[in-house]
């Protein structure tokens, strides 16, 4: 949530951030269901098709991870990718 924060974004994270009840890590981004993870070792396959799994329809799941004193990568499905991209450069002109 604080790194959405710097890049002037208002989210927050859930009520539940354990995984257990489906609802994502951080809310307030329309349209991306965001799972978190800030482990060492991270199965990173795994954590995606937790958020795929976890994301509602129409929203596009993705994976914010970090280790410690590392920077914040986010991981999501190449097609989402393109979905997004597409919209920012048809936006762009």
């Amino acid at each position: 949530s604080n790194l959405c924060k710097e890049h002037g974004f208002n989210t927050r994270r859930s009520q539940q951030y354990s995984g257990i009840n489906g609802d994502a890590d951080v809310v307030g981004l329309d349209g991306v269901h965001i799972e978190v993870k800030r482990v060492e070792k991270l199965n990173i396959e795994k954590a995606l098709q937790q958020a795929i799994a976890d994301s509602k329809e129409g929203e596009i799941p993705i994976v914010a991870h970090r280790k410690n004193r590392e920077e914040w990568l986010i991981t999501m499905r190449a097609e989402d990718w393109f979905k997004l991209y597409r919209a920012w450069r048809d936006k762009m002109g």
